[in-house]
């Protein structure tokens, strides 16, 4: 599985990592790449869709001093509650984070990770990693295009 850590305000990716599948890597990676951003001075938020809305990931996320604007799993009792949902950066979160799944569709119908042609997880972990920067590579005209605006 691939995962990727994406900065909100420029849509860049910022961490990439590859695990196997399983029940929680997905849980797993994401404390991993969030856990050396959490260590500044300033807040950190992290955008995640309803599947990391369990209890033992948000309070995770809260002892690492980062706030888990996680959307809310409503078949079930949600970890989210509404000191977090209170906030306007909540719902700029929720409308944000969907833009990690254009850089995922990129990758996939242009940088080749549809059908890679690689096995094991060190060869695909750098072919993932590739696709990724070249993602930013793509992104980055435009974004200093907007800059110089």
């Amino acid at each position: 599985m691939g995962h990727a850590l994406m900065e909100n305000r420029s849509g860049l990716l910022v961490d990439t990592c590859l695990t196997q599948a399983g029940g929680h890597a997905e849980r797993v990676a994401a404390l991993a790449m969030i856990e050396p951003r959490a260590e500044r001075s300033r807040p950190v938020t992290l955008g995640a869709d309803r599947g990391f809305d369990a209890a033992d990931f948000v309070n995770e996320l809260r002892t690492l001093n980062v706030r888990p604007h996680v959307a809310q799993n409503t078949t079930r009792r949600s970890a989210i509650d509404g000191r977090t949902t209170r906030h306007a950066g909540y719902a700029a979160s929720q409308r944000i984070r969907k833009r990690i799944e254009e850089a995922f569709g990129w990758m996939k119908s242009v940088g080749g990770m549809r059908r890679p042609m690689l096995r094991g997880l060190p060869r695909m972990g750098f072919a993932f990693t590739f696709a990724a920067l070249a993602y930013n590579l793509v992104r980055l005209p435009r974004l200093l295009a907007g800059a110089a605006a």
